[in-house]
């Protein structure tokens, strides 16, 4: 496993070990990052770890073709029990990922410091947020990168209440152009959204295009 310096260059993803991780060490700085999504590579450490680039394979997503939408979730929508913005409230959504309490995992990997660098993200316009109002209140909400090539790679979602990230999802996905959702690894939430793995390889050659 490589151990980065200052030079922003990741090594190539071929040598990432059995889970993904491919390199440790580096910095948060918008220039890396931006480096590391195009390169399908993306941060994931805990508080008190170093910095952990990661590049799965298999990798799951999702193509808005084939999302998934239950009988249950057509009924929440008929009856507008949400409603749902993109970008007007960014720092509140990535804050309540952060503290969203998640099943299996004692804190979170949203640190200050991942904070401080999808914030500036967001400033210059990559990072992106779906926020879920009801009655005025943020219920729930996700957030990502996008890439500006037709992939939105999502990072974290939170709800406070039951099906407003589901829906949130949902709106987000029906109405944007993407043409593919990167939800990295899986979830079985996602997967009952419609989202499956595909090779390495074919979502590399997918960013390529």
């Amino acid at each position: 496993m490589r151990v980065l310096n200052d030079n922003i260059q990741f090594p190539d993803i071929s040598e990432a070990d059995f889970d993904g991780l491919l390199a440790i060490g580096g910095d948060l700085s918008t220039e890396r990052l931006l480096l590391a999504y195009s390169s399908g590579i993306f941060p994931w450490f805990s508080e008190g770890d170093p910095i952990l680039w990661y590049s799965p394979a298999p990798r799951f997503v999702l193509y808005p073709k084939e999302l998934k939408v239950s009988k249950s979730m057509k009924q929440l929508f008929r009856k507008k029990a949400f409603s749902v913005t993109v970008n007007r409230n960014f720092k509140d959504v990535i804050l309540n990922c952060a503290k969203a309490k998640r099943k299996d995992q004692p804190g979170t990997w949203i640190t200050d410091t991942m904070v401080a660098a999808y914030l500036e993200l967001h400033r210059i316009g990559v990072a992106i947020s779906a926020e879920v109002w009801q009655d005025e209140e943020l219920v729930g909400g996700l957030y990502g990168v996008d890439l500006k090539n037709g992939v939105f790679c999502g990072e974290s979602m939170f709800a406070k209440v039951n099906n407003a990230s589901k829906y949130g999802f949902i709106e987000f996905v029906q109405q944007s152009n993407y043409k593919l959702i990167d939800s990295q690894v899986h979830t079985n939430h996602l997967e009952s959204l419609g989202a499956k793995h595909i090779s390495r390889k074919a979502y590399l050659d997918y960013l390529k295009a």
